[in-house]
């Protein structure tokens, strides 16, 4: 409890120093600028009536400096639209001033307005230089604060047992509803009201703006034919500052959001990998297995071929020793004697070669 007064007293802190700073800025602004913005639309008011006057005789020359002088004021945010060079409307007063140091330190930069003396582009290099980083920091104050809401929310998803990418998918979309609504598209209802623009040109400005891109093609608070409040462009200042904020959040659950989903691809990837490998050993360790066993019924078929030629053999000289003693029993006892002896030791050999194959 103690943490969060102490950051919500920070926050407090940061954002009033942000607005003196946004405050400093427009005094200076305007002090810089004004005279010289009165200047310039003298300037094209007697342009404009010179024009008017030599109209008839109209010559090249003269057209050529009437829209050099056209251009200008265009290049410094004067809408030459008019006859009278003391209108209301002025891009310098406190509101503009204030605006326009807004987009000077959110890096908006919509191109129709910049300083023209050499005193205002020297402030201006500066005034951005310190003024930018306090922007960042003040967005990143403001941040920290929604992603505190951010975290009680998915804390009490999770305690509903939802599981964690469903989470961020809901909060990404609570918050998108939420700041679109606000930001996106409630202020255009306004724009279409005091700009007299169509609600898809309000939409579109909003966006482009918040997100810093800032073509510059529609601003708010410049139309001369308009009157507006005087606190009208700072109010529309504040609104770009937490508008950034909370597209800065946006960006962020949604990168967090993809990149979680890059993770889970990555992931099933690898199982995938990782189970094809397992198939593919697992195949190579069968193959092996059966070549194995076809070597070795290849070597007991041959081990088997060669009992069978040896008793075969043991047949043959078997029949053999019975027809030599049929044939040579007129002999003496002590030859055969012999003889029988002999072929003992034979038959006893051919015995041993057998059992010797079929151990094998």
């Amino acid at each position: 409890m103690a943490d969060s007064n102490r950051c919500s007293r920070r926050c407090t802190l940061l954002f009033l120093g942000y607005f003196m700073y946004l405050l400093i800025g427009a005094v200076v602004f305007r002090a810089l600028e004004l005279k010289e913005e009165n200047k310039l639309k003298t300037k094209i008011w007697k342009e404009k009536l010179e024009f008017l006057k030599n109209c008839s005789c109209l010559s090249h020359e003269v057209l050529e400096t009437f829209m050099e002088a056209i251009t200008e004021a265009i290049k410094h945010g004067v809408n030459p639209i008019g006859n009278d060079s003391k209108s209301s409307h002025s891009n310098w007063d406190m509101s503009s001033s204030f605006f326009f140091a807004a987009t000077v330190v959110s890096t908006i930069g919509y191109g129709n307005l910049s300083p023209t003396t050499a005193g205002g582009q020297i402030f201006c290099v500066f005034y951005a230089l310190f003024g930018i980083p306090l922007h960042v920091i003040i967005l990143g104050a403001v941040g920290k604060s929604l992603s505190s809401h951010s975290e009680k929310i998915r804390n009490c998803l999770f305690k509903r047992g939802m599981k964690q990418k469903r989470v961020e998918l809901l909060t990404f979309l609570f918050f998108l509803v939420i700041g679109a609504g606000i930001f996106l598209a409630l202020p255009p209802l306004v724009f279409c009201f005091i700009e007299k623009w169509s609600y898809r040109e309000g939409v579109y400005y909003a966006f482009i703006t918040l997100s810093t891109i800032g073509f510059g093609d529609y601003i708010v608070g410049v139309n001369p034919h308009m009157k507006y409040r005087k606190f009208y462009r700072a109010v529309m200042a504040i609104w770009i500052l937490f508008g950034m904020a909370w597209l800065a959040l946006l960006f962020n659950l949604l990168t967090t959001f993809m990149e979680d989903t890059e993770k889970k691809i990555t992931q099933i990837r690898n199982k995938k990998k990782a189970k094809a490998k397992m198939i593919f050993g697992y195949n190579a360790n069968a193959n092996s297995s059966s070549e194995d066993v076809s070597i070795l019924s290849d070597s007991e078929t041959g081990v088997q071929k060669e009992v069978q030629k040896s008793s075969e053999q043991e047949e043959s000289l078997q029949v053999e020793l019975k027809t030599a003693a049929s044939d040579f029993s007129q002999t003496t006892s002590e030859p055969e004697s012999l003889n029988l002896k002999n072929t003992d030791q034979e038959i006893s050999q051919i015995n041993i070669h057998k059992s010797n194959y079929s151990k094998i």
